[in-house]
């Protein structure tokens, strides 16, 4: 339950269209060569068709593909902030965001999120940390680790924060449309005509195939400031020379032929995995869930005081790997002490076992 990854059980597969289209791309040899470095053209206006709003328009020129959507969050950040800039980043979050920072030489500073709010951020906090080195703010909605999903009102207020500050926002929605009942996504994109964004997204989560390493960026610039960063992009994707052409090829069959009926099926799905783990280890005392929202992902916390012998996040993952075999991640890898990560893609039968272990050891080493 530590990796989210949604094909490891075997139990979440991808609709058959998808491997259809990487079938036939690949049975016409026409995508055997170097595609351009920011991505095959007819796949990039099937993006932008995709993904194009009233309030958010894209034309093929707004999207670059990437080596996933990590790679699209090493361009976001390589492009939008110098060795002298710093990063706004979510507390918890996803840790390759302060990784990539790390690597080049960008400070990461860390604004909270609230779990007594759904893990919106502490927009006071957020704000406090922006000075003239700021090169962006980065959210990922929906969340992982978290789960959330945020409102219309929320982005808002963060999008009203850049828009103070002119500082452009890296929107990370790998997990877009990906969030149960009650809830309804909403792209950042659409709701400002004036704040710069960089939006990310892929393959790998929706269409369940985080293998195929496919990923893209959409460029969000009505008021024309990213005249520069657009450059940027186009020169960082030479790096690699662009992702996989073969893959790339078959995005077009996907997004035109996979049903309407399958989303709701995958979301479903997710929600009811996320339900089982949230029933059941709601009812071991010392631990409680932040209900999740959306994505693949539930948030524990861990009362310490309640355990005897466990000294903290990353002491409970420890253990409870060698006494009873279930891995989950330590609150720790998310710049968030005192809570866990439990992924939710796993069948019914090894949720609830896995549960029934954490139980179990939540038992034994209770004062």
């Amino acid at each position: 339950l530590s990796i989210g990854d949604p094909t490891v059980f075997g139990n979440f597969k991808a609709h058959p269209v998808v491997a259809e289209a990487v079938e036939e791309a690949a049975a016409s040899y026409r995508f055997n060569g170097y595609p351009p470095s920011v991505g095959l053209p007819h796949v990039r206006e099937a993006i932008a068709n995709k993904y194009t709003h009233p309030d958010a328009p894209l034309t093929a020129n707004d999207v670059v593909m990437t080596s996933g959507c990590s790679g699209a969050v090493e361009m976001a950040i390589s492009v939008l902030c110098g060795a002298s800039k710093n990063i706004l980043l979510p507390r918890p979050g996803f840790c390759l965001y302060n990784t990539i920072a790390g690597s080049h030489n960008v400070e990461a500073r860390l604004y909270n999120l609230v779990a007594e709010k759904n893990w919106e951020a502490d927009i006071e906090h957020m704000e406090s940390l922006i000075d003239e080195n700021t090169g962006a703010i980065l959210i990922n909605n929906p969340s992982n680790p978290c789960g959330s999903n945020y409102t219309k009102a929320h982005l808002r207020a963060i999008l009203a924060v850049c828009e103070r500050h002119r500082v452009p926002l890296i929107s990370d929605e790998i997990y877009a449309d990906m969030v149960f009942s009650g809830q309804t996504f909403t792209s950042t994109a659409w709701l400002t005509a004036t704040v710069p964004i960089l939006t990310l997204g892929g393959l790998a989560k929706q269409w369940l195939v985080p293998g195929w390493r496919i990923g893209w960026i959409l460029i969000h610039d009505r008021a024309n400031a990213f005249e520069q960063v657009r450059q940027g992009l186009v020169a960082l994707s030479t790096i690699i020379n662009g992702p996989c052409a073969l893959v790339q090829a078959a995005i077009p069959k996907i997004f035109a032929q996979v049903p309407d009926t399958y989303l709701p099926e995958l979301n479903r799905q997710l929600e009811s995995n996320a339900r089982i783990l949230e029933t059941e280890i709601n009812n071991i005392p010392g631990l409680n869930v932040i209900t999740p929202q959306g994505a693949m992902y539930v948030m524990v916390k861990i009362d310490l005081a309640a355990f005897d012998g466990i000294t903290s996040d990353a002491d409970f993952c420890h253990k409870l790997k060698w006494e009873e075999s279930v891995e989950i991640l330590p609150g720790e890898c998310f710049s968030y002490p005192g809570t866990v990560r439990l992924v939710i893609t796993p069948p019914h039968d090894v949720l609830r076992a896995a549960s029934a272990r954490i139980a179990a050891f939540c038992q034994r080493h209770r004062k």
